[in-house]
C-alpha cells in the first residue's frame, strides 16, 4: 500500500496540482484582497488544477514509457476527457449556478417574477484557465525529470 508514495508519476502530478491550487489562493487574494483558504481545495478558477494534474501524468508517462506506449495512450485519452469535462459540463454548471442564485436573490429580495427568458442563461474552467493548468502540467514534469 505504501508503495504508492514512491510512484514518481503520481508525486509529480500531485506537485502540479498543489502548485495550481496555491496559485488559485494567491490569484484570488490578488483580486479579492483577502485570503480564502477554502480555495486550496476548491474547484474551478485560475489555473485549472485538474488540467495541471492530468497533463503532468501524461508528460511523466511519456518521459518514462515513451509516446508509443499503451500507458501513454491511456493517460492521454483520460486527460482529454477530464479537460473536456472541466471546460464543458463543469463550467456550464457553474455558470448556471450563478444565474440561479441571482434569480433567487431577485425573486426573494426584490420581488421580481421568474420568466422563461431568464432561464436561457448558462463549475469548471474557461479555456484560459485550462491553458494555464496545462502549462503547469507541462513544466513541472520537465523540471522534475531534470533534477
Amino acid at each position: 500500500m505504501f508503495k504508492i508514495f514512491e510512484n514518481e508519476i503520481l508525486a509529480c502530478a500531485f506537485v502540479s496540482w498543489l502548485i495550481a491550487q496555491v496559485l488559485k489562493v494567491l490569484i484570488n487574494w490578488r483580486i479579492m484582497h483577502r485570503f480564502d483558504w477554502k480555495r486550496i481545495f476548491g474547484m474551478g478558477g485560475m489555473p485549472s488544477s485538474h488540467t495541471a494534474f492530468f497533463i503532468a501524468v501524461v508528460m511523466m508517462v511519456g518521459f518514462r514509457e515513451g509516446l508509443n506506449s499503451t500507458s501513454f495512450a491511456l493517460a492521454f485519452a483520460v486527460a482529454t476527457v477530464v479537460i473536456y469535462d472541466a471546460m464543458g459540463v463543469r463550467y456550464q454548471t457553474g455558470q448556471q449556478s450563478k444565474v440561479i442564485n441571482q434569480i433567487l436573490r431577485e425573486m426573494l429580495l426584490e420581488g421580481k417574477k421568474l420568466t422563461e427568458e431568464r432561464m436561457q442563461e448558462l463549475v469548471g474552467h474557461t479555456p484560459l484557465e485550462v491553458l494555464f493548468g496545462a502549462i503547469i502540467g507541462v513544466f513541472v514534469p520537465i523540471i522534475y525529470v531534470s533534477l
